[in-house]
């Protein structure tokens, strides 16, 4: 008979030790694969959406912990998919629910995680982590089934991975056919929703790997490009931020996310890592042009600089919490950028309205050059 690995001594579940830079160990138990990881620690503020979460490429090389406190209930289903596959490389929660109920359920949390050999933590108290990064930062993390005397050594030898953002992408171009525009979408860890929203506008979209180059783009003759979200720091996709260099005033450029941040640095402009970053779906946006607030959705730990934005660069949304940059345009290249998720809707659905509008604003551009 097969012995569920996670149960130890007499079936009692089978302890699991996060070890964090500072010094702290903390012990809780161990749900999904039994793998031991070193990623980085962040948390995500929303109160559903884990599957989007698991499944999103922007997580690749960290570990996520959740802070609403029972996560699972819903099950998995075949709809939420960000990706294929689980990009996180732990999950941390408080409790998870191993009896979920959902009409579109197809298996719980526990199950899915383990298929994919993704390992996770329950029994935390994942509160007191979460003020303990909102305090001293996202910090690197060790997962082990152990006792680890020497996890500390580990970690500090541990270095950030810098090639996330081009790990899992598209292995050669794609054409999703559509009715209207051509917009090319580079994929940086591009999620589904983007390539969703852009065909519910009635967009041909061209998917492009990490790698190609300016030349193929140009010979596609594309309405826009858009860079796509992703993981990592946007300083370490030099040859995308090359890319878009060449690119600019020679067609619409669009950026949403890590895309966002890689525009920022072609036009000159600096980025900088957050403290913590934003990482929920309850963040609130301003709109600068009619002071409308925005709920979105946000996950990333870098930002783009306020203080180097060129006279050239434009202000379009800022941060309510902190007050920092989430857009900007550049009428002289024809760039506009968020840094939030226009194309998600965890409950409202304030930024469907803002790729719409980069479309419209492109076809009346196409109208005027016509004439």
């Amino acid at each position: 008979m097969h012995r569920d690995l996670r149960l130890g001594v007499g079936g009692t579940a089978m302890n699991a030790y996060l070890y964090l830079e500072d010094g702290s160990v903390f012990v809780g138990q161990a749900f999904g694969a039994v793998k031991e990881t070193l990623s980085e620690l962040v948390f995500n503020t929303g109160m559903t959406g884990y599957q989007e979460v698991l499944t999103d490429p922007s997580y690749r090389g960290q570990t996520v912990l959740m802070t609403y406190p029972l996560i699972g209930n819903y099950g998995i289903n075949d709809r939420d998919f960000e990706s294929d596959a689980v990009q996180v490389e732990g999950f941390i929660v408080r409790e998870y629910s191993e009896h979920p109920s959902h009409y579109l359920c197809r298996e719980n949390l526990d199950s899915f995680l383990r298929s994919q050999g993704v390992p996770g933590i329950c029994g935390l108290d994942t509160r007191m982590l979460t003020k303990k990064i909102r305090d001293q930062g996202a910090m690197k993390c060790l997962i082990a089934y152990e006792e680890t005397p020497h996890a500390q050594d580990v970690l500090q030898s541990f270095a950030m991975p810098t090639d996330v953002a081009c790990r899992g992408g598209i292995s050669e171009k794609q054409v999703m056919e559509g009715s209207g525009v051509r917009v090319g979408l580079l994929d940086v860890g591009c999620k589904r929703g983007i390539a969703k929203q852009l065909l519910r506008n009635g967009c041909t979209v061209i998917f492009y790997p990490y790698w190609t180059t300016r030349e193929e783009i140009e010979e596609d003759k594309l309405d826009a490009l858009l860079l796509s979200n992703g993981p990592g720091d946007p300083k370490d996709c030099r040859h995308v931020t090359q890319l878009a260099l060449g690119l600019l005033g020679k067609l619409p450029l669009w950026g949403i996310c890590l895309g966002h941040q890689i525009l920022a640095l072609a036009l000159g402009a600096d980025t900088y890592k957050m403290k913590f970053g934003h990482r929920g779906s309850n963040h609130p946006v301003l709109r600068l042009d009619n002071n409308q607030v925005l709920i979105s959705s946000q996950n990333h730990g870098y930002a783009v600089d306020e203080a180097s934005l060129g006279p050239k660069l434009h202000l379009t949304y800022r941060n309510i919490n902190d007050g920092t940059v989430e857009g900007f345009d550049c009428p002289e290249y024809r760039v506009r950028t968020v840094q939030f998720h226009p194309e998600e809707g965890p409950g409202p659905v304030d930024g469907h309205a803002i790729i719409h509008e980069w479309i419209q604003s492109m076809k009346e551009e196409m109208r005027h050059a016509e004439k």
